[in-house]
């Protein structure tokens, strides 16, 4: 099949605009923690950007969409190696999903979900891990928990054939990893340290727009080729993220008395969050009651970690993890066949309550538990190991000096 040259343009713009999201994390990040430890939070999601390319090319995108359920793969799990360190990846294979989309580029835009996954995580132990156990982490959490549930969601695994949806990662992305944040904070405690942030508001509302911006890509970009669900996608995205801020907007203004920019911005992620599922199944009405849900119910698991004392530094669970969850749930509420045209694959179509249906409900509710309990497991386990091999958190003492200084030697502000 020739080359589809204006959905392969618009792929490459979307590719980049989902590897932007990760430097816009870092800014994000880095705003809300304090002004010793602006580095650390900020390199850890740069370092993403290099570990997670390496193990894509060797084995990471061969694991995540090297065979399928009975064709293959291990048990509808993981993918084989057949395709580790790119083999079958070059100019003449077409994608699996659109085929008029070289293969190189579905490669190249499905590596940058794989590198800005794990970084979502650090926001939840910010100022407490050390680098070499971060970096542990980053490698066996991708392997272990990442790959094997793309495979299970997008490369023709277990999930997938049961019916599951998830347009651009409620699953994959936000409920695994909100749930590994949750398991995160746990296992690594609460800070000691009086320096816990917010620092810089500016980079907050700058990592804010980056990654807002970027959501186009993450979204709109997950149908693969341009079309009316492209559209779709795109607008609704907008509008669950310019609903849900002002939602969490008016709840910091009921229960703090002030309208807090800082509100507005986490209410804006957490919509964006929550849509990502969804984006190109519902309507743009049921859009706009689910970014209005999503910052009730995140702005609800916020005030309730508070008060559990649980010190999920950046509100990682709270954001992305309900999020995700819900839009996960919400998707077989609102997906419905109307969003549709003439000669578009039935395949591709979300039947949920909206159309007098209840199965695809139960396979998203069952999805969302079962991966928010495989990721909490998971890193729970995986950070007991690697404490083993090397400590985990920093000392006391290390923390209170600022990890910028102790871990890398350098200073955000001289």
């Amino acid at each position: 099949m020739p080359i589809d040259t204006g959905s392969t343009g618009f792929m490459l713009i979307a590719t980049a605009l989902v590897m932007f999201m990760t430097p816009g994390l870092a800014f994000f990040y880095g705003g809300l923690v304090g002004r010793k430890n602006v580095l650390t939070i900020m390199f850890q999601s740069f370092i993403s950007l290099g570990v997670t390319t390496i193990l894509w090319f060797i084995l990471g995108y061969s694991m995540c969409f090297s065979g399928s359920l009975g064709h293959g793969d291990l048990e509808g799990i993981v993918g084989n190696l057949d395709m580790a360190f790119l083999q079958g990846v070059d100019l003449l294979a077409p994608s699996p999903v659109n085929p008029g989309v070289p293969m190189i580029l579905f490669c190249a835009y499905q590596m940058m979900f794989a590198i800005i996954t794990p970084a979502l995580i650090t926001g939840a132990f910010a100022n407490r891990v050390r680098f070499p156990a971060y970096l542990l982490f980053l490698v066996a959490w991708l392997i272990l928990v990442y790959f094997p549930l793309v495979h299970m969601v997008w490369g023709g695994g277990l999930l997938a054939v049961w019916g599951v949806k998830d347009f651009a990662g409620g699953i994959v992305v936000h409920t695994s990893a909100g749930f590994a944040a949750l398991a995160s904070v746990l296992f690594v405690g609460k800070r000691k340290s009086g320096d816990k942030g917010l620092h810089s508001l500016p980079l907050v509302a700058l990592g804010t727009a980056i990654l807002w911006f970027g959501w186009y890509g993450f979204n709109a970009g997950s149908e693969f080729g341009v079309d009316r669900v492209t559209t779709l996608a795109f607008l609704n995205t907008d509008l669950a993220a310019s609903f849900a801020g002002p939602t969490w907007l008016l709840l910091d203004w009921i229960f703090t008395r002030k309208p807090k920019f800082l509100g507005f911005l986490t209410g804006s992620v957490a919509g964006l969050a929550t849509i990502t599922p969804c984006a190109g199944y519902v309507s743009t009405p049921s859009a706009v009651v689910i970014g209005i849900l999503a910052s009730l119910a995140c702005y609800l698991a916020v005030h309730i970690k508070n008060k559990a004392g649980l010190d999920d530094a950046l509100d990682v669970f709270g954001v992305h993890g309900v999020g995700g969850f819900l839009g996960t749930i919400l998707l077989g509420v609102f997906g419905t066949t109307a969003m549709t045209y003439p000669g578009r694959d039935p395949s591709l179509l979300a039947s949920g309550l909206v159309d007098g249906q209840g199965g695809l409900l139960l396979r998203q509710s069952v999805a969302a538990v079962g991966t928010a309990v495989y990721a909490f497991a998971f890193t729970l386990i995986m950070l007991w190991i690697i404490n083993k091999v090397t400590t985990v958190r920093v000392s006391e003492k290390e923390e209170m000096a600022g990890l910028d200084m102790v871990e890398h030697g350098e200073e955000a502000y001289l």
